[in-house]
């Protein structure tokens, strides 16, 4: 490694790479889902209207699987941006988070075709909790002994760690709210980020807490 101008190992680099390419395909896989209405030609403008207003729960859901891949996205680009070694290690748990990103579209299609019912909002909340552990389990590995640079500081690694939190947070509480009334179970994703800033407010104050020899840099397991 080049460690003077952090370089990472190049099987990492192809790693990264190929994640950053199925993100990617994974966010342009939404769009895909929302199909424009088809009217007869010379359709009054009102018809169009109405038939784009039908449209709301997909746009809807377009927008905030969006914004959500594109979390994990960053999540993952933080993480791997604080590697600077290979290890096999981090293949298969790789391949698991973009596997459950990459279902987010189906999840996100189901749950805006059928707006409002429990075993959609379910699925897509569970989509949701599956991905964020699968993203903080994959962190922990990109930031363990032997893979992260020696550089990095302590507190970088724990808000690494700590940043699909407020994802599972989120989508736990959609899940909840989706068997009291899945109308609103979507809205509850709204907290995200609320959990990511609470839970970066208490990593800080935790770590200002710690004497400066254990708060420097660290490559812990």
């Amino acid at each position: 490694m080049n460690h003077a101008g952090h370089q990472p190992d190049h099987p990492l680099e192809r790693m990264i790479f190929f994640s950053d390419a199925v993100f990617a395909i994974a966010i342009t896989l939404l769009i895909i889902e929302v199909h424009p209405p088809h009217l007869p030609f010379g359709s009054p403008w009102q018809a169009y209207v109405a038939a784009l207003a039908q449209l709301l729960p997909n746009f809807l859901g377009f927008f905030v699987s969006f914004f959500v891949i594109g979390a994990f996205w960053a999540g993952h680009h933080r993480a791997f941006g604080l590697a600077g070694h290979y290890s096999e290690a981090l293949i298969s748990p790789n391949l698991a988070l973009l596997c459950a990103i990459v279902f987010l579209p189906f999840s996100t299609a189901f749950m805006s075709a059928n707006a409002g019912m429990i075993v959609p909002s379910v699925v897509y909340a569970v989509t949701l909790i599956v991905s964020g552990l699968l993203s903080r389990h994959m962190t922990r590995l990109a930031t363990s002994a032997g893979v992260v640079r020696d550089d990095v500081p302590r507190i970088e690694i724990a808000l690494a760690r700590n940043r699909s939190l407020g994802v599972v947070l989120g989508a736990l509480l959609s899940l909840a709210i989706a068997f009291v009334d899945a109308r609103f179970s979507q809205a509850a994703l709204l907290t995200i980020p609320l959990f990511q800033a609470v839970n970066r407010l208490l990593i800080q104050r935790r770590l200002r807490s710690v004497s400066p020899e254990k708060s420097g840099t660290m490559a812990a397991g």
